[in-house]
């Protein structure tokens, strides 16, 4: 397909006036084709004006391409559907999100990706407290800065953090992975700071090419739960806690 052709989007939806239903209905009156792939043009959404619960719940694997701002709950439950947002979004932004992808170019309020259990979730901004809190599986980045108590209780999954963090990051961890480029208010209970390892290094190089996020993954360091560590650590045959800050 020519880069012409690439360009063009599938239908435009001007949104400025329409509530979260209203939304939805008129995505599932565009015509879709039989194959979606990259290539496949995006629907564009004119002038969103923060509404709140828009984009909820999708379930088909639409390729949305929204111009303006979201509210809270943008993007919740979302299955199968790539969305890039071009603008800022509110609280709750993929909560419970459980396949496709969702880019946000701008910052977003609390809880990005609470409960997420899969997909990819990029916001090239800051988030506010809370961030892949609970987090099932999937994985979140944050190009900025993110909040107190990010990753809180997360049993599985990735967070990729290309800022700084808050205080108590990791709280209660399970079997989840933190990447780190920035400081760190202070660790939660339970988590351990580390250098990268070279399979790390490889895996998070993937990870941030798969968000399109610029970055060298030797500039970051690992958050695990304490258990992960003491295991590095017996094998190494050292005892005691890493002093790498």
């Amino acid at each position: 397909m020519s880069d012409e052709a690439k360009s063009e989007s599938l239908a435009t939806i001007d949104i400025s006036e329409l509530d979260a239903g209203e939304v939805l209905e008129r995505l599932r009156a565009v015509e879709m084709p039989e194959t979606i792939d990259h290539d496949t043009p995006s629907i564009e959404l004119r002038r969103a004006r923060g509404g709140d619960n828009l984009l909820m719940g999708l379930d088909k694997p639409w390729r949305i391409d929204v111009r303006g701002t979201l509210g809270d709950y943008a993007l919740a439950f979302n299955r199968l559907a790539h969305v890039r947002v071009r603008g800022s979004v509110g609280d709750g932004l993929g909560e419970s999100m459980v396949s496709g992808a969702v880019r946000v170019h701008g910052n977003a309020g609390v809880g990005v990706g609470v409960a997420m259990t899969g997909g990819t979730l990029a916001v090239y901004g800051n988030a506010g407290d809370g961030c892949a809190a609970a987090l099932r599986g999937g994985e979140v980045f944050v190009r900025g800065d993110v909040g107190h108590n990010a990753a809180h209780g997360a049993l599985h999954g990735t967070l990729v953090i290309g800022g700084d963090a808050g205080m108590n990051l990791g709280e209660a961890m399970m079997d989840a992975m933190i990447f780190i480029r920035g400081r760190i208010g202070s660790l939660g209970q339970g988590v351990a700071e580390l250098p990268l390892i070279p399979k790390d290094s490889v895996r998070l190089g993937l990870l941030l090419i798969n968000a399109g996020i610029r970055g060298d993954a030797k500039d970051f360091r690992r958050i695990v739960p304490q258990r992960v560590f003491d295991e590095e650590q017996r094998r190494k045959g050292v005892i005691g806690h890493p002093s790498w800050r």
